[in-house]
């Protein structure tokens, strides 16, 4: 249980609502990495199934693609149950600005620090303190870097799944060049008639 109060945006209305204590959520998103890895491998045992193993290629994408569709289905659900008060968005700036202020601050207590687009369908968003970033520290910037690169996957999968339940399809990439800011671009996919 928490005793932080809880930021908007949340229903205080709902009499089903729940929180989540923001130390529990910083362990998941810090166990959820090992634990798709290990998935990953144990997922593809070639003494249990006749398959032949993984290489080291082969686990990191499957890690990546469960932790994705883990954030997928997660951003999902929070949009079906946080914007269901809310009058329909009009266009797309409307809902990247409700995933950067609203959807961020519910997940990481934080908004995004920077939104920046070209008006043709790509944005870029900027976290300078990514919270899942906020306790990692390696030898060299370079190790920390690299080993960080997997954390980014299922804040991907949380953006992607958020804008699909909005009625937008797009690409989402990430990466950071220097702890703990983190960068993600959204390039809208156009439905071609």
């Amino acid at each position: 249980m928490s005793f932080e109060t809880p930021l908007p945006p949340y229903n205080a209305s709902d009499p089903y609502a729940t929180f989540l204590n923001a130390s529990c959520m910083d362990l998941l998103l810090i166990e959820m990495v090992p634990m798709a890895y290990r998935l990953a491998s144990e997922l593809a045992n070639p003494e249990q199934d006749g398959l032949k193993a993984l290489d080291e290629d082969g686990q990191k994408e499957a890690a990546c693609r469960r932790l994705e569709t883990l954030g997928y289905r997660v951003g999902q659900g929070l949009v079906e149950r946080f914007s269901r008060d809310r009058p329909r968005f009009t266009d797309t700036l409307d809902v990247i600005k409700f995933l950067c202020k609203d959807m961020w601050t519910l997940v990481f207590r934080k908004q995004i620090d920077n939104l920046k687009t070209n008006h043709r369908g790509v944005y870029v968003l900027t976290d300078n303190s990514f919270k899942p970033f906020s306790r990692m520290s390696m030898v060299s910037s370079s190790e920390a870097v690299h080993r960080a690169q997997p954390f980014l996957w299922f804040p991907c999968g949380i953006i992607r799944g958020t804008l699909a339940s909005m009625g937008i399809n797009a690409m989402v990439q990430a990466e950071t060049s220097e702890l703990p800011a983190a960068t993600f671009q959204i390039k809208t996919i156009t439905a071609k008639s």
